[in-house]
């Protein structure tokens, strides 16, 4: 699902700043304690579940644009204002992917935006299962892809739900993107280096084709695994580059909501996730909240990272609590 980036030389680093010029500055200082609704972690665990209910969601086929639709019509339910983005992508191997980015959007008439983002598309290989028979079989992605989707859509039922009984109501807007054809890439069999573009396909284009002309928001984030059994989530590199302020934030709300523990402030690794586009083509300063396993022989990214194993039975609603109410503080720290 992704290419681990090479650690950026001090030059390389210089010559990206220089790119992308200066980031807008994040606004708002945190509350020291809790604010918002609580996060249902068996919400988002059901959540979870009925994605996986379709099968795993792979490109080109019935379950995933079954699954797209349910999506799209779970966050209209919950009042957010629905459009797809559906563009026709080309695969690493050359094979035309019939791609659509999902965005939910909460009171889109507000120009003063947040955008939570993840990817809902499943791997087609499990390449990196211990058993080369498993290499060709697709994954449930149940970890990498609906664990993120589920715990957006939990917010967004809890922010929809906050709005209908004007209690604890969030005044500024919030953009749910739901990225496809982010786990397309450069499977582990093949023999010539990852060219590291033929990952996040979906956020690529939506980052050079804004859904919305002059589209921003304050900062982003992305939600990937973020339902793992074990799972802690240190600070990614290419997040501090990016938007260090931002991963300050976030960092400080899972403290003031009592998971320090599983957002530690260590430095992990540097990840090609979607993240990239959004910071890089977009302007949107956007961190991405990853696990990192640093003693696991299998991957750093846990031990069912494209494997036949990332199903519904390694899913941890502590996990998906943690990280639920982590953005949930964000959200309801953040100033009109």
């Amino acid at each position: 699902m992704k290419h681990l980036t090479r650690i950026l030389s001090i030059a390389s680093i210089g010559c990206i700043m220089a790119a992308c010029g200066s980031r807008k500055s994040v606004t708002a200082e945190a509350p020291i304690v809790p604010v918002g609704p609580a996060f249902i972690a068996d919400s988002a665990y059901q959540f979870c579940q009925q994605q996986c209910d379709f099968g795993p969601r792979t490109m080109n086929s019935k379950a995933h644009d079954d699954c797209g639709q349910w999506i799209a019509d779970k966050f209209t339910e919950y009042g957010m204002t629905v459009t797809t983005q559906k563009a026709s992508l080309k695969g690493y191997d050359g094979t035309m992917l019939n791609s659509m980015n999902i965005i939910a959007s909460f009171k889109p008439e507000l120009s003063s935006r947040i955008l939570l983002c993840a990817h809902w598309d499943s791997r087609p290989w499990a390449d990196n299962d211990p058993d080369e028979a498993n290499w060709k079989q697709p994954v449930m992605a149940a970890n990498d892809g609906a664990s993120g989707v589920a715990v957006m859509l939990e917010v967004a039922r809890l922010i929809h739900l906050c709005t209908k009984e004007k209690a604890d109501s969030l005044n500024l807007g919030v953009d749910f993107i739901c990225f496809d054809a982010e786990d397309y890439g450069f499977p582990q069999w093949e023999t010539a280096d990852d060219p590291g573009d033929t990952w996040a396909l979906g956020a690529q284009y939506w980052a050079a084709h804004l859904h919305k002309e002059g589209y921003t928001a304050r900062f982003g984030i992305l939600l990937d695994m973020v339902g793992g059994q074990g799972a802690r989530f240190y600070q990614e590199q290419m997040s501090l580059h990016y938007a260090r302020d931002v991963v300050d934030k976030v960092w400080k709300a899972a403290s003031i909501v009592g998971f320090s523990s599983i957002f530690p402030t260590d430095t992990g690794e540097g990840i090609t996730d979607d993240h990239l586009p959004v910071n890089t083509t977009a302007r949107i300063p956007c961190i991405d909240i990853i696990p990192y396993y640093p003693d696991c022989e299998a991957s750093s990214f846990g031990p069912t990272w494209h494997t036949v194993n990332d199903d519904m039975a390694h899913i941890d609603k502590a996990t998906l609590q943690a990280v639920g109410q982590t953005v949930i503080q964000v959200l309801f720290s953040e100033a009109p």
